[in-house]
């Protein structure tokens, strides 16, 4: 008998990972929540956005132990810019190495590996 838990094999690996990043259940109090969420709306004046910030923090706040108002009072005084290098140092802490976030850095193909490449 098969499983209804399945993953559909023709969404794309990429869909698939921001749909389960996104679906996480995360119970949080609604005072902080508002904290959070206006002190992100101040920054970045953008409702989408601050958001998105403010659900990252919880899962930072919620992965390494610490409460988010602590990580809240860490991030008050930066800009935005400042404020996102910060946050991608926080979420590269839960990710794999091979994803990191905010990294411009351009690839270079391997020279000894490119010249066995058959054309």
């Amino acid at each position: 008998m098969g499983s209804i838990n399945t993953t559909n094999p023709k969404k794309d690996l990429t869909v698939r990972i921001f749909d389960e990043f996104n679906s996480i259940d995360r119970q949080v109090p609604a005072e902080e929540y508002d904290v959070v969420l206006s002190y992100f709306e101040s920054v970045f004046g953008a409702k989408d956005a601050a958001k998105s910030f403010a659900s990252a923090l919880f899962l930072v706040s919620q992965n390494r132990d610490i409460p988010v108002l602590s990580l809240l009072e860490s991030l008050q005084g930066q800009d935005s810019i400042r404020l996102t290098a910060t946050m991608c140092y926080y979420l590269n802490g839960l990710r794999s190495p091979a994803t990191l976030l905010g990294i411009k850095s351009v690839a270079r193909p391997n020279v000894w590996a490119a010249r066995d490449v058959l054309q």
